[in-house]
């Protein structure tokens, strides 16, 4: 019997989020900004320019038009050609040093430009879980600041489960444990164990907007597989991408996962790790919609934060309407914001 689903839109000036909860566990986050290049975001259509065929890359090169590119893998053979006009459609995003990923649709003529957006953040919600009522407002928002905290988090304690999910450069690593300590597991109860790990790291995971290779290491040995690994597809999904390994003697389980969003650290953070300037500009303008949301008897609510802050959050807190003001301080923490009556 399916769980009982939830859906959340938080539509803050300058960033629009939605949020899929499952049985009260939150499953997809899903983030667009004002001002992203539309071109590179899943879904897009455009008629590109063949910029580059590379060999060893196995693809080429393709430009989008507005300093925007994306790459095309390419089969052994084919027919295009530097210079050529075709249509391109993303399939995956940008992440790290990567550009998006594109696929062929046919022929083009004309500039390389922007045929079509991706899908909207309301439309995405809808096809994800359609027929369900959209929550917002003030607790939209408060969804998303417990799904953000929950997806950076990526450890989770449940149902005598310790699960820890990482991702390296060269796989994401999930470690299954038992909470009840070592050796606890000897008995029918790894086999659940097992089960609601391998529940669990496919939600952080999708939550985390991550693909590539994932290596699930399980509680104890000589397990049957099949079960494992009909768990995982279960609870992975059915994306014909997604690409299923055995059970190795060692009780690890490899699979690979299909990119398609941009990792969700990488849309928070900056190079360093830590919330990038715009991400914390936002976050101003969000915690004072919510406060704005939550006193509707206030003339007017400030938010004190950083200078640096106010200057990304400014235009947008002119969209909040006349009662929503900034104070930039000098001495305000980064990334804390302070609400506060005129």
């Amino acid at each position: 019997m399916p769980g009982e689903i939830e859906v959340f839109l938080d539509q803050t000036p300058g960033e629009t989020r939605g949020l899929i909860a499952r049985d009260g566990r939150f499953t997809h986050i899903l983030i667009q900004r004002e001002g992203d290049p539309a071109a590179v975001r899943l879904g897009a259509r455009s008629v590109g320019r063949v910029a580059e065929i590379n060999a060893g890359l196995k693809g080429a090169f393709v430009d989008l038009g507005g300093g925007q590119g994306g790459f095309l893998p390419l089969p052994k053979t084919h027919d295009l050609k530097q210079g050529q006009k075709i249509e391109v459609e993303v399939v995956a995003e940008p992440r790290e040093d990567k550009a998006a990923t594109l696929r062929r649709n046919g022929a083009a003529e004309g500039d390389p430009r922007l045929l079509q957006t991706g899908p909207t953040v309301a439309q995405s919600l809808a096809a994800l879980a359609p027929g369900v009522e959209v929550q917002a407002g003030a607790v939209a928002i408060e969804a998303v600041w417990e799904a953000e905290e929950e997806a950076l988090g990526r450890r989770v304690v449940l149902a005598g489960v310790d699960l820890a999910v990482q991702r390296t450069r060269a796989l994401i690593a999930v470690d299954i444990d038992s909470a009840a300590g070592k050796g606890s597991g000897k008995s029918g109860g790894a086999r659940q164990a097992n089960l609601t790990g391998l529940a669990e790291a496919a939600r952080l995971i999708r939550l985390n907007r991550w693909g590539g290779l994932v290596a699930i290491d399980l509680i104890g040995g000589g397990q049957e597989a099949e079960p494992l690994i009909q768990a995982a597809r279960a609870g992975f999904g059915d994306d014909p991408d997604i690409v299923f390994g055995p059970l190795n003697r060692f009780g690890v389980l490899m699979l690979s996962l299909p990119w398609r969003l941009t990792p969700l650290e990488e849309v928070l953070n900056g190079a360093d790790g830590r919330p990038s300037e715009m991400a914390r500009g936002i976050a101003v303008v969000r915690r004072l919609r919510h406060a704005l949301l939550a006193d509707t008897r206030s003339p007017r609510l400030f938010a004190r934060c950083t200078p640096q802050e106010a200057e990304i959050a400014g235009p947008l807190v002119e969209k909040l309407g006349p009662r929503a003001h900034l104070r930039p301080d000098p001495a305000a923490t980064p990334g804390r914001v302070v609400i506060e009556e005129a």
